[in-house]
């Protein structure tokens, strides 16, 4: 007589990945190096390292547009795979490029409040896409647009920092200088980050979703 009560199925990790979630963990190992490289930046100061941080965003943006390819071409659209896509994104677009302003020289204690606000933007709004992806997932219709510019935009960022290192523009000599205000001191180029942050919780800003 078979149980009333069967023993729920254990999730095996291995065993619920796909292609696609192994390119999400190529994002996220590109986020992961481009810390790296930043940490190792500061430390002993080669201009090189400084360039491979920057390179890990246009490389970890590769990886985040294939995924979704390939799940779509597989049609291996999960759970699992879209929270495993908006961690490798916080790390790579939003944590990555705010350590990455911090190796620039953004390194003012209002410089890191901005740069603590620019990430925070970037994990809301991707938990605002997983609840509303999931709300749309259950027999409604696909997303048309996103609700404020995606997370992966800020790739535009790194290349306006690795513009500025290539110019010899970091540290003191950053676009724009600083700002002095009584005890505090802010240097105006964060404020992108502070833009690029409010885009995207921005609720009445709509990208059409290609």
């Amino acid at each position: 007589m078979p149980s009333p009560n069967p023993r729920p199925r254990h999730f095996s990790m291995i065993r619920e990945f796909h292609l696609a979630d192994f390119l999400t963990l190529a994002n996220a190992a590109c986020g992961v190096l481009a810390l790296f490289f930043s940490m190792q930046y500061l430390l002993g100061g080669e201009l090189a390292d400084f360039f491979l941080a920057c390179a890990m965003a246009p490389l970890a943006f590769l990886f985040d547009f294939l995924d979704g390819r390939v799940a779509r071409w597989r049609q291996q659209h999960s759970a699992l795979g879209r929270e495993l896509d908006s961690l490798a994104d916080v790390i790579s677009f939003g944590v990555a490029p705010a350590t990455l302003a911090f190796a620039a020289g953004m390194q003012t204690t209002v410089d890191k409040i901005a740069l603590i606000y620019f990430v925070c933007c970037g994990v809301s709004r991707l938990a605002r896409y997983n609840v509303t992806a999931e709300s749309l997932s259950e027999g409604a219709d696909k997303v048309s647009y996103f609700e404020g510019t995606p997370i992966p935009t800020s790739v535009v960022l790194t290349a306006l920092l690795a513009i500025a290192a290539w110019q010899g523009r970091l540290g003191d000599q950053l676009y724009g200088g600083q700002w002095e205000m009584g005890p505090l001191v802010l240097h105006p180029l964060v404020l992108l980050f502070v833009l690029s942050g409010s885009l995207m919780i921005s609720k009445t800003l709509r990208i059409p979703k290609l």
